[in-house]
């Protein structure tokens, strides 16, 4: 066994053959394949172009930079969703390594990185979206052929941050009719219906009237999410109230957009801000109104599966972090169980009397 696998050995997952070209040099080649056998058909193979005086074209890797590889994995990326997102990651993982050759990446590098980004009070969540995209961008730059695996298993080594992404800051009834009070004109119907469907900012700011609106039949339609799920939120009667006060013009197609330029929003923060401060409610962003949403739903005794259909959760374990707003499910749950076991014991209590 140990002769028929002479220069066959295993690096990673994968097999590699070794053998002498027509000068003597030793040539060393991945099979890109986790069996033997594979690795004895293509060494057999480099063998026999050896023996008919030929030598075997090898695909070299060359030397490339970080900003070759952001050049190709930016074009790639235009495919997939969330393309502006990613992009500014790209850009930002551009600024600090540029031209740094991809052979010097290795774990304590991005480790290095990481703490740079803590550093400059970087949450650990945008830290990770960082390093996850790093990482993505060396399993492409394997597959095209711009650095070795080794590589690649180096910089896997870096760990993600632990996150805390259970932050759930609500309003209280009389705390979002103040903040709409304090909010600017022009603040005012976003936030209303930011509270009144508990969607995301970007969805609020993509809105179009003949795409997403339906006031005939009372549905919002979101046909492209973040989870890449299409929604149908309803519309009630202070929503449907607010949307009929909204000016719309015939050559803007977005319900919300800057008055004179006609192009939609894409940044409130300022203006929000001023109103929460005017408002007195502290620490609190723009997307808690999505959470008030969910909140009030729960404790108005909306079951959890209906939330997570309303919000678009992928997972149920993101719309049970409101599991606690509703302690009504719970107690309806235990006297369920009660009522089970007192029928249950009030039936062997009958059987034993008639002993």
């Amino acid at each position: 066994m140990a002769k028929r696998n002479k220069g066959i050995y295993k690096r990673g997952r994968y097999y590699w053959i070794c053998y002498a070209g027509l000068d003597g040099k030793i040539e060393r080649e991945s099979t890109k394949s986790t069996k033997v056998k594979d690795a004895q058909t293509l060494l057999e193979q480099r063998k026999q172009e050896i023996r008919q005086g030929k030598q075997p074209f090898l695909n070299k890797i060359g030397s490339h930079t970080f900003k070759e590889l952001a050049d190709e994995y930016a074009r790639w990326a235009e495919r997939q969703r969330g393309i502006k997102q990613k992009q500014y990651v790209i850009n930002q993982l551009v600024k600090e390594f540029t031209y740094l050759p991809l052979r010097r990446f290795n774990s304590l590098l991005l480790e290095q990185y990481q703490t740079t980004l803590l550093g400059m009070h970087k949450k650990p969540a945008t830290i990770n979206r960082h390093l996850a995209t790093l990482k993505h961008m060396f399993t492409k730059a394997v597959e095209w052929d711009m650095v070795e695996e080794e590589i690649l298993k180096r910089i896997r080594k870096a760990k993600l941050l632990e996150e805390n992404n259970m932050r759930l800051r609500y309003l209280s009834v009389e705390e979002c009719q103040e903040l709409i009070t304090c909010c600017s004109p022009h603040l005012r119907p976003i936030v209303i219906t930011a509270l009144h469907t508990g969607m995301r900012k970007g969805e609020i700011f993509n809105l179009q009237w003949d795409k997403n609106v339906d006031m005939k039949h009372g549905f919002i339609l979101l046909e492209k999410t973040k989870n890449g799920n299409r929604r149908e939120i309803p519309i009630d009667k202070t929503l449907r109230e607010t949307l009929k006060q909204i000016i719309r013009r015939l050559d803007v197609p977005y319900v919300f957009h800057h008055g004179k330029k006609g192009t939609k929003y894409r940044d409130i923060r300022n203006s929000f801000d001023r109103a929460c401060v005017k408002a007195g409610i502290p620490d609190f962003h723009f997307h808690d109104l999505r959470h008030t949403h969910a909140s009030h739903l729960v404790m108005n005794g909306v079951d959890l599966a209906t939330v997570q259909k309303l919000l678009g959760h992928k997972t149920y374990s993101m719309t049970l972090r409101y599991a606690h707003l509703a302690p009504s499910h719970l107690v309806r749950a235990v006297n369920t169980l009660d009522n089970a076991l007192n029928i249950s014991t009030n039936a062997q209590k009958v059987h034993n009397y008639g002993e």
